[in-house]
């Protein structure tokens, strides 16, 4: 097979998700009202946060970060794409599929770390309150961020920099909306196993630090709450942890979900249309889930909008 080195390759081309040019401007028009709709939802869950006082604690500054990544992981794909469809290419440079790559994982990384911060936080809040604003202080929430920052960025260094190495064969097609790690090394001709095994490597660095603690800060949950003699405190407690609990199987099970599409399936185009269930729907949903299940957000949007329109 003939095959280039990768100094020679200029560019690569996504094909998206269909190649049937009617589908084009509904698939632009749908991405781009989900990309505006993440976009305001997140963007106001972080002006209510800072604009309420009352919302200025530990539960709410890691969700305000979490909704300024999850408009960072969508703008990192989606508007590449609106700009594909709409002038009707499927280039993305080199170094562009790169820098995506890179950036889809620090952003992937910093998510699976925050819902991590997150089960901790109210797993501290529940099981000890009264110690809860001395454990979960402001420095531990700002150290939390930076840790989780500096892992993400090294592990999506050493996953990006490793493809430096690779060689390309002719076929420089992507079947996929946007340049993901596993779909660009399938397109090298060049040996792949150390890729790979970073690969495996950088899911069980995610997976040991984050999953155990949400699992462990819940079954301390369920057993704190279930002790609580009042059903009105019970309910109270489940009712704090209830849109965590929405926001993480939404994340980990559309993860999942891709993933064992693209064990069962061959079709690759069929894996990148369920790869929008992961890198799309969550970040659009969260806002949502948070402002529908929360009171307390509720009241600060309502202040906020109120404040917005009056002021126009």
């Amino acid at each position: 097979m003939n095959s280039r080195n990768q100094t020679d390759v200029s560019k690569f081309l996504l094909l998206g998700l269909t190649e049937d040019p009617e589908l084009q401007p509904f698939l632009f028009f749908l991405f781009l009202s989900i990309y505006l709709v993440t976009v305001l939802g997140n963007l106001l869950i972080i002006l209510a946060v800072s604009s309420d006082s009352h919302l200025h604690t530990p539960m709410y500054f890691f969700l305000s970060s979490l909704s300024f990544i999850d408009i960072c992981i969508s703008t990192t794909t989606i508007p590449k794409m609106l700009v594909n469809i709409q002038a009707q290419i499927q280039h993305i440079t080199y170094t562009g599929c790169l820098t995506q790559i890179g950036f889809v994982l620090i952003f992937g990384g910093l998510e699976n770390f925050i819902l991590a911060a997150m089960a901790y936080d109210r797993y501290v809040a529940i099981c000890h309150p009264l110690r809860y604003m001395v454990i979960v202080n402001p420095q531990l929430c700002v150290l939390l961020i930076l840790l989780s920052l500096l892992i993400s960025t090294m592990v999506a260094l050493i996953l990006s920099l490793t493809m430096l190495r690779l060689s390309f064969c002719k076929n420089l097609e992507i079947p996929h909306f946007f340049c993901e790690l596993a779909q660009v090394i399938k397109l090298a001709c060049s040996d792949t196993l150390i890729n790979n095994i970073l690969i495996y490597l950088a899911i069980g660095v995610f997976g040991a630090i984050s999953l155990p603690g949400i699992i462990f800060s819940y079954i301390r949950i369920v057993s704190s709450v279930l002790r609580m003699p009042s059903a009105r405190a019970k309910l109270k407690a489940f009712s704090t942890c209830g849109s965590h609990l929405s926001v993480v199987s939404l994340f980990y099970g559309t993860v999942f979900g891709v993933y064992i599409s693209s064990e069962v399936t061959t079709s690759p185009r069929k894996t990148s249309v369920a790869s929008v269930m992961y890198i799309v729907v969550p970040q659009m949903m969260n806002p949502f889930i948070y402002s529908l299940r929360n009171s307390d957000m509720k009241g600060a949007l309502r202040k906020l909008i109120n404040g917005i329109t009056s002021f126009l």
